[in-house]
């Protein structure tokens, strides 16, 4: 029920989920995992919106787009994202993996690259190499998936942040989709103070044929009840 709510883009009162361009995303993506939340979440800005990179997420949980993966070392790096790169730990384990670095090392090279620093970049560029030749890998195989990630790396996003983003967007969607009208209520208390919201929050409860009852100096509680 919370998936389908989500999918249907009835996620008005839904933590992270209000805005038209994301339920046009869910409406999209169809996220069926809590894995898939993470990812709309950190999905959902300009950079990956406007790179294709959603897109290319889309597709390929879809089949419409075959999965594959920059090294097949990496594809339990990248399996939950369908060999897209959208999370900095998952570039941090690819230097780990891939060229040798320690995670002290991954880290400051996941750093540089949300810096964009030249002269920075094209040091860890050499490391990486070097770490990858020292493994086995061919340099221009290295220097491709180097860039690949570079590209990626910039519109990466902190998995741990947005996982737990994540889990207060399913929490409320759950609630939503298994217990709306107590939803609604408390939805109403909170945003009693903002005319616009509580207009939003009335019209859909009026749309789905639910009773809404006005003030009533009768019975009165100060809130919003179901």
């Amino acid at each position: 029920k919370t998936f389908e709510l989500m999918t249907s883009g009835d996620t008005l009162g839904v933590f992270q989920l209000e805005s038209s361009g994301m339920r046009e995303l869910l409406a999209k993506l169809k996220p069926d995992t809590f894995e898939d939340v993470v990812a709309v979440l950190a999905l959902y800005r300009p950079g990956p919106l406007g790179s294709g990179m959603v897109d290319m997420f889309v597709d390929r949980k879809h089949g419409r787009e075959k999965v594959e993966y920059p090294h097949e070392s990496l594809k339990t790096i990248l399996e939950e994202t369908y060999g897209v790169i959208v999370y900095q730990e998952q570039v941090m384990r690819t230097a780990n993996i891939f060229a040798g670095f320690s995670m002290n090392e991954a880290d400051a090279l996941r750093k540089a690259m949300g810096k964009k620093l030249p002269e920075v970049m094209a040091k860890f560029k050499a490391s990486f190499i070097n770490g990858a030749s020292e493994l086995g890998h061919e340099e221009k195989f290295s220097t491709e998936l180097f860039e690949t990630i570079e590209y990626f790396a910039g519109y990466g996003f902190n998995k741990s942040h947005s996982a737990a983003y994540a889990l207060l967007t399913f929490q409320t969607a759950y609630l939503k989709a298994h217990y709306p009208v107590e939803t609604y209520a408390a939805n109403l208390t909170i945003e009693a103070g903002n005319s616009e919201k509580v207009k939003e929050f009335v019209d859909e409860i009026r749309s789905k044929e639910l009773r809404l009852h006005p003030p009533s100096v009768n019975n009165c509680h100060g809130y919003f009840n179901a």
